[in-house]
């Protein structure tokens, strides 16, 4: 036997917040509203969340029990989710994109019996509490109900009072690490949204793992801007990351269109910018028209989509940062790989190298590992701690037999160890009996100048199956058809170039700010 022990200090979330409070109270959480912007200590928002985990105790919110929220990102949406977790319950986040009916659907499998929801959402909320019959208690944030409430809906009630005269002596963290902590469903851009759970132990080890310095690097001199959404993967565990730091957390609130980030980076001396390249597409276009500049930005790390060469080029150009980008998923917590701030090297590509505590494999169409994994294009698994074992509400694991996870990504690795997605398996165009890789064509297409977006899709045709179709958003009309597609000779077989191009004044999103293929092959697939 050997003699000694550490200690048994369970990694639940709470701590990152009750470290910040301790360590760095003064460090502020600032959210930009519609009356300006507003700012707390994260001491003071540490008595505020006890106050509201006191606030749904009263309310008979136990442990393991979901609490759902229909927010943007908010000071009072950052409280509500230590609130939540610390207590042992868990934080499933809704997202107020979706129609009533998406959202109904979600909180009823999860089983949510309240909902915590920002003011100006309270219409869509009572909608889904129409539906989600479980949902007894609405608890209203960031403003005033300000409508008249019908008498059979659930009580509707304003959080701010009841947090003051809320006691504080509750406790948080008095549970295994394993214990579920949030409940995410994914964005349904190729098939049916599925819930993913995390645990405390699980993204307490991803925020660990995005805060090293060759991956997200926040410090806590840094004041980073997260422009992705709280009910998107966690905001890529930046609510746990930046207090963990002890950096600036700032929040934009429902506003993300180009000329309120400027403000808001300007006025709070933004050093770090997290979001999908959609978002940074609008913040440069306000920029080229308005000549501002924003000297204080030094990072822009972006994911959720690739990101079109000449949109980098432009980012960096005009705003002259390190664009960092990434690939993750839902079922990642979400960070899978980020490019290095430091990289020399950088391209739009690349996807950097995944840091300790994640793994990547190639395999075939089967999962079967390729004997070559650097320079060979394949079907990308993954395995790690804050990895998915197991969808909510199903019995069947999500990996296989040795752990892996199948992403639906094809992808390769290159000599130096980066990932290079080049495709979804779901998104591959079959023309003849013979396979297109839309991503392919994309990536040339978007690197041109003039080119805001591109999405490549398969319509429908009556003699070779599929052909492929090109969709654009421009910033540049002067770009002829041909200029658009010319680039594509001797890159791709002649056989991929697509039948015809679409020009689009917006390219559709989908929720989470990534190109809607199911809406365009809804529109544009058909013959």
């Amino acid at each position: 036997m050997i003699d000694g022990s550490m200690q048994d200090y369970s990694l639940t979330l709470d701590k990152f917040l009750l470290h910040a409070a301790k360590w760095h109270p003064d460090a502020e959480v600032v959210t930009a509203g519609e009356g300006g912007v507003t700012r707390v200590g994260y001491a003071k928002l540490k008595d505020r969340a006890l106050g509201i985990s006191a606030v749904l105790a009263e309310f008979s919110v136990r442990f393991g029990d979901r609490v759902a929220t229909l927010a943007w990102n908010s000071q009072a949406h950052v409280e509500a989710w230590y609130a939540i977790m610390g207590m042992g319950a868990v934080c499933h986040t809704l997202n107020p994109r979706l129609t009533s009916t998406q959202l109904a659907s979600m909180a009823a499998q999860s089983e949510a019996k309240l909902l915590v929801t920002s003011a100006d959402l309270l219409g869509l909320a009572l909608q889904v509490a129409e539906r989600a019959t479980g949902i007894h208690r609405i608890l209203v944030i960031d403003g005033d109900i300000g409508r008249d409430v019908p008498a059979d809906t659930p009580t509707v009630m304003l959080l701010e009072p009841l947090i003051a005269d809320a006691p504080r002596d509750v406790s948080w963290g008095a549970f295994p690490e394993t214990a579920p902590s949030g409940l995410c469903f994914t964005s349904g851009t190729t098939g049916a949204p599925k819930g993913v759970t995390y645990t405390h132990r699980s993204s307490f080890l991803h925020t660990l793992r995005v805060l090293q310095a060759d991956v997200m690097a926040i410090s806590g001199s840094d004041a980073v801007l997260t422009v992705v959404p709280m009910f998107h993967a966690n905001a890529w565990g930046l609510p746990f990351a930046v207090p963990a730091a002890g950096g600036k957390l700032v929040l934009p609130g429902r506003h993300n269109d180009g000329a309120s980030l400027a403000r808001l980076i300007a006025s709070e001396g933004v050093t770090v910018g997290v979001g999908v390249p959609t978002v940074w597409l609008g913040l440069v276009e306000h920029l080229e028209a308005s000549g501002e500049t924003l000297p204080s930005l030094k990072r822009i790390i972006v994911g959720g989509t690739p990101l079109a060469p000449a949109l980098m080029r432009r980012i960096e150009d005009r705003l002259g940062v390190a664009v960092q980008t990434s690939w993750g998923m839902t079922e990642l917590s979400p960070s899978g790989t980020v490019d290095p701030p430091s990289n020399p090297a950088r391209h739009a590509a690349l996807s950097g190298k995944p840091a300790i505590g994640v793994d990547l494999l190639i395999t075939d169409a089967q999962g079967r590992p390729l004997p070559e994994q650097r320079e060979t294009e394949g079907h990308l698994r993954v395995r790690g701690a804050a990895v998915i074992e197991r969808y909510f509400g199903e019995n069947a694991p999500a990996t296989d037999a040795d752990g892996w996870f199948a992403t639906g990504d094809l992808a390769r690795i290159d000599k130096a160890g980066n990932l290079v997605i080049t495709g979804r398996a779901k998104d591959l165009i079959k023309s003849g009996g013979e396979w297109i890789n839309p991503a392919e064509i994309e990536a040339v297409v978007g690197a041109l100048p003039g080119v805001s977006l591109a999405a490549v899709i398969g319509r429908v045709d009556a003699k070779w199956g599929e052909r492929p179709v090109l969709l654009v958003e421009m910033h540049d009309d002067r770009v002829s058809d041909e200029q658009l597609l010319a680039p594509l000779r001797g890159r791709v077989a002649p056989w991929w170039i697509p039948d015809a191009v679409v020009r689009l004044a917006s390219m559709p999103l989908a929720p989470t700010g990534k190109i809607d293929k199911i809406h365009l092959r809804a529109h544009y697939g058909s013959a």
